[in-house]
């Protein structure tokens, strides 16, 4: 062997094991594989989202992500197309017919809409408590879906209100800790303050007593109820000072409470003093309600007589008790009725007593 042919042979030797460390390992080298679920944030679907394992070729955008919350379907015969697009070959399908794509999103109910705005509105130039607040929109408020890393709360970040027309504009944002960036809602139309207030629910005339199904309660503007409402738990149970139609918001300037006692109606008269208590007919010479005054007439002995309303067709007497005058000419109190002569009682075989003094 020459010099020469040991030297390419030592080269060769030497060489030989270089070769074999640079050739790849074919058992380390991590397959493509297909998923069969995909779930997606953005307006976009990259091919690492399909695919595990995807190589520098992750970041490449194939498809337009479904709308917000909802579920889309690819086959597989689409996907590998799009794949090869974009050389990218030898992905392993696991034999799956068909790929989905979900879009998550947070939705924001129309109903949260319309709290937050009144939130918003709340005491703003005169207007009251945001529970009194009723919105008229521009737009029907409808759910609103954003991306579900939108995960911070509805955030005002304009609110306009012009009380002469109750015209309203409010802008919200909601931050997304994901991205930085924030989503921006608006929404406008008119507020207007209402309170609530007892509402006929049939025509009533003059002197009715209002039952529990002729109130129902509504809410109303309040610019057009003034400060004399009536509610209906104080309503009812009440009598009509005038006749109104249904429909008509009730004032407390109505109402009146219920005559316990009719002019004209047959009365019972009480007198009750310490351990006595006596009973006799009566005519009412007018109406009253409980706590009244009236003029009743003492059907046994003709006399005209006052009492006060304690009951429905009940008059209680009061007699007051002589005292002894401070001096000579000293008069008993105006209005007191005292009798002529000391009352008697009379018993009759009728099991009513009636005092003789009246």
């Amino acid at each position: 062997m020459t010099a020469r042919s040991l030297l390419l042979a030592t080269a060769l030797l030497l060489a030989a094991p270089a070769t074999a460390l640079a050739q790849p390992n074919e058992d380390s080298i991590a397959v493509p594989v297909l998923r069969a679920n995909v779930v997606v944030e953005g307006d976009i679907v990259r091919i690492g989202d399909m695919v595990e394992n995807a190589g520098p070729a992750s970041q490449i955008a194939i498809y337009r992500a479904p709308d917000l919350g909802t579920t889309g379907s690819l086959s597989t015969a689409q996907v590998i197309a799009a794949l090869q697009a974009h050389k990218v070959i030898g992905v392993d399908t696991r034999d799956i017919k068909s790929v989905s794509v979900t879009r998550p999103a947070r939705t924001i109910q129309s109903k949260e809409i319309e709290a937050q705005v009144a939130q918003a509105l709340e005491h703003r130039k005169g207007l009251g408590d945001a529970a009194n607040l009723s919105l008229t929109f521009d737009r029907e408020v409808q759910d609103v879906r954003v991306e579900a890393s939108n995960t911070d709360p509805l955030q005002p970040a304009s609110v306009r209100y012009e009380p002469r027309n109750g015209r309203f504009e409010v802008s919200f944002e909601i931050a997304n800790e994901a991205s930085g960036t924030r989503t921006k809602l608006r929404f406008s139309g008119v507020a207007i303050e209402t309170a609530e207030v007892a509402v006929l629910s049939r025509n009533v005339e003059r002197s009715e007593v209002l039952k529990s199904a002729d109130v129902v309660t509504e809410r109303r503007p309040k610019a057009e109820l003034g400060g004399d409402v009536a509610l209906r738990g104080h309503a009812v149970g009440m009598q009509m000072r005038r006749p109104l139609r249904a429909g008509q918001p009730l004032k407390i300037a109505d109402l009146a409470k219920p005559d316990l006692v009719q002019r004209d109606d047959n009365v019972t008269l009480i007198y009750e003093t310490a351990g006595l208590y006596l009973t006799m007919r009566g005519k009412a010479l007018e109406s009253g309600s409980d706590g009244d005054t009236v003029s009743v007439m003492n059907l046994q002995s003709k006399r005209t007589v006052t009492g006060v309303v304690i009951g429905r067709g009940q008059v209680a007497i009061t007699v007051a008790t002589p005292r002894l005058p401070a001096t000579a000419d000293a008069t008993s109190t105006t209005g007191a009725i005292e009798p002529a002569a000391p009352v008697s009682v009379a018993t009759s075989n009728n099991s009513e007593t009636s005092p003789k003094a009246e």
